[in-house]
């Protein structure tokens, strides 16, 4: 039997805007584990969850102050740890974020390098190069002393030294407890960037040490890596039931993608190249063969995601929902594992006209064009939100997308999800591209077979079989279906 996680279907839980447990309009761990029951309902095989670390929330979690316990906006570690044994006991297995690149500025670790101690944990130069943040701006701040530090994401995200062994051997302690407590396995934050180039050379004009577009620069793709994350892998083979390790590693190619899932690295990587690719037959088809052809020469699975807690969600981005639920149907199509994000099964799109107040999130306020606030508002269980006072609101529009109103209605998106994440479980066998009129997309694995009409006018697929499920009318523009095939 194939490893539970080579076809896993993955539902990412942003913690802060899934469900609040305790009535302070922000989402909790109590929130999570009260919604199990409708997670294994909708037919995943494992929860990711966004931090939940104690921290600040400068970044929402992704500063982290203490990797081993739980902040109290989102619990106790006895919350988790129920959390965790509840998920179980559903069938549901549980994958945590780990943020290595960066701690806190709040972290005991580095309020002991401001004092001039240890600085060996982290990256303090006497004088900056000429690196930019992610976030914009300099990716270098000074202290008093005149030293400056290295931050490639907010100035309160200082940026661990991984040529430190005690580093190394720190989150390898992390891991383990975390492993002890019963968590099936952790996405990996920036898992590209933890080793920076020998002598932090400048990047030189014009290049910048940041994302540029769609990709970022290979200087933050360092062969180091791959060192730290065999490490890890150790460690997860040394636990029973199968611990997975997924990487968020933004690499120029899919060919330098599947260096990060080699038999003895991490087990998943996620599929960025799929996720930007456009709503174009041609420019998928692309895609898709190069990602199960770069990820099957190191014998991992590929990874299908459409949407995340930082992009824009797949419904606006494709300009429609007509296109989004034709995607998760060619999404949970192909072979390999599905990355689904907390709302998507709703069809929820981005949400374009929070009022400039409540945005908190610091990379808009360091970048006004790229904010991730409109990803992160919080699902909408009921037609009247079913929160207090939610920390973002809730469009009024979003009543008819609820859980509420879609749960058990035929042909809503949420039913389209349940039944497509139930049968995807029968699926089997190798993709094989089927000929099929130009603007569409048709491949067969064993008697299953998908189709799609990415143009804007019907089009006859010419597949004779079962119909097993349809985004709309099968064949309708913007449209995808199953079948079954003798």
């Amino acid at each position: 039997m194939a490893a539970w996680w080579r076809d896993a279907a993955i539902y990412q839980v942003y913690v802060r805007s899934f469900a609040d447990g305790n009535g302070d309009g922000i989402g909790d761990l109590i929130g999570v584990r009260d919604r199990l029951p409708y997670l294994a309902d909708l037919g995943v095989d494992a929860l990711w969850l966004t931090p939940f670390y104690t921290s600040p929330m400068a970044d929402f979690g992704y500063d982290v102050a203490d990797y081993r316990d739980v902040d109290p906006i989102f619990g106790t570690l006895a919350d988790a740890k129920a959390l965790i044994d509840e998920a179980h006991e559903h069938g549901l297995r549980i994958i945590v974020d780990v943020v290595p690149n960066h701690t806190s500025s709040a972290h005991p670790w580095f309020q002991q390098a401001l004092r001039g101690e240890r600085r060996d944990r982290y990256i303090f130069r006497d004088q900056p190069n000429d690196w930019e943040s992610i976030f914009g701006g300099p990716a270098w701040t000074q202290v008093e002393d005149g030293q400056w530090y290295l931050h490639l994401f907010d100035p309160s995200q200082p940026d661990l030294d991984w040529d430190s062994e005690e580093v190394r051997g720190e989150f390898l302690s992390i891991l383990r407890f975390w492993l002890d407590l019963g968590v099936d396995g952790f996405r990996v934050d920036v898992a590209h960037g933890m080793v920076k180039p020998a002598g932090l050379p400048d990047v030189g004009s014009g290049n910048q040490a940041r994302m540029v577009g769609r990709e970022p620069v290979p200087f933050f793709d360092q062969d180091g890596v791959h060192e730290i994350h065999r490490a890890w892998r150790a460690v997860l083979d040394s636990y029973p039931g199968e611990r997975i390790g997924v990487a968020e590693a933004w690499a120029p190619t899919p060919e330098r993608l599947a260096r990060y899932v080699r038999p003895d690295e991490l087990h998943q990587a996620f599929n960025f190249h799929y996720l930007f690719a456009p709503w174009d037959a041609a420019e998928l088809r692309t895609v898709i063969d190069s990602s199960l052809a770069t990820a099957g020469s190191v014998g991992a699975p590929t990874t299908w995601v459409l949407s995340n807690h930082d992009v824009k969600r797949h419904v606006t981005r494709y300009g429609s929902l007509a296109r989004a639920r034709a995607a998760a149907l060619l999404t949970l199509a192909l072979p390999g594992s599905a990355y689904v994000y907390n709302g998507e099964e709703l069809g929820l799109p981005e949400v374009l006209d929070l009022p400039a107040e409540l945005c908190q999130d610091p990379q808009r306020l360091r970048d006004p064009d790229s904010g991730r606030d409109g990803c992160r508002v919080p699902m909408p269980w009921t037609r009247d939100g079913g929160w207090t006072d939610p920390w973002l609101p809730i469009p009024a529009a979003w009543a008819e997308l609820s859980v509420q109103a879609q749960r058990g209605v035929p042909g809503s998106t949420l039913e389209l999800y349940r039944q497509a994440l139930r049968l995807r479980r029968e699926i089997e066998g190798e993709l094989v591209w089927r000929d099929s009129p130009e603007g569409t997309l048709v491949f067969s694995r064993g008697t299953f077979v998908c189709a799609v009409n990415l143009t804007a006018t019907p089009v006859d697929l010419g597949v004779d079989g079962e119909l097993l499920i349809a985004s709309d009318v099968p064949g309708a523009a913007d449209s995808a279906a199953w079948w079954k095939v003798k």
